[in-house]
């Protein structure tokens, strides 16, 4: 059954007011009508309804509350990917598939060896782009949450995210040592965790870099293994390995 979002804002009592782009799709591509049912997630309160559409007009859709869905779709842990802007159209793929595998949000960072290089006019329509794509693939893979899409940041910058997590993993070609499984080790039993994935562009991440961001207490540069992945599997690799460890 598809899945609508709403805010705090747009329920009252026992009646959700649906708005915006999602009232063409219900009408239009889906077809709905009064009496119809569709499932409602209050993305603020990550509460989930069932609901009975009951009033159908140009610019929203009311429905009344049937019942609270006892589920959630959402890990116990956070998992963010900051990952280097990579060329043509990578980045919508990274979105789409670590949005369905359970991202909590995503940050685009300009590093040394990007190719892509964004005029400061394009940014904002690039995250307007990003956020919907991330919206559809949250709808279609039921999640709780829309996750965000976080403004274009540089390298140089990055250092100022860094205390909001517990660790900072940074994939690294050129590491040889240092494993994600032994990282992650270290990990278990840590409550709300708090993770973020750092990955470099299609030419990788810089030595210069590196070398600053080794200098942070909880970055570690991890190895993937022995064969060098591109940078659109990376973050779908590493996500997919944590969600498996830690059973989310």
């Amino acid at each position: 059954m598809p899945k609508f979002f709403v805010t705090n804002k747009s329920i009252k009592d026992n009646e959700i007011t649906i708005i915006g782009e999602d009232v063409n799709h219900i009408k239009n591509v889906l077809r709905k009508k009064i009496g119809d049912k569709i499932d409602i997630c209050n993305s603020d309160t990550r509460e989930n309804y069932f609901c009975e559409i009951i009033q159908i007009d140009m610019q929203n859709i009311k429905c009344n509350i049937i019942e609270k869905i006892e589920t959630n779709s959402e890990s116990q842990i956070q998992v963010s990917i900051l990952q280097g802007l990579p060329k043509a159209d990578k980045m919508e793929l990274v979105i789409q598939k670590a949005v369905e595998l359970g991202v909590y949000d995503i940050t685009p960072v300009e590093m040394k060896r990007c190719v892509v290089k964004l005029k400061e006019n394009e940014k904002n329509k690039k995250i307007q782009r990003w956020q919907k794509i991330a919206e559809v693939a949250a709808k279609q893979s039921e999640r709780n949450i829309i996750p965000k899409i976080n403004n274009i940041i540089s390298i140089k910058n990055i250092c100022n995210l860094y205390s909001k997590y517990d660790i900072v993993l940074v994939a690294y070609e050129k590491e040889k040592q240092n494993t994600l499984k032994n990282e992650l080790y270290k990990l278990k039993g840590i409550p709300n965790l708090k993770i973020a994935i750092l990955i470099g562009p299609e030419g990788g991440i810089d030595e210069t870099e590196i070398e600053e961001l080794q200098l942070l207490n909880n970055c570690k540069v991890v190895t993937l293994g022995n064969r060098i992945l591109r940078t659109e599997t990376v973050a779908l690799n590493i996500l997919s390995i944590i969600m498996y460890e830690f059973g989310n």
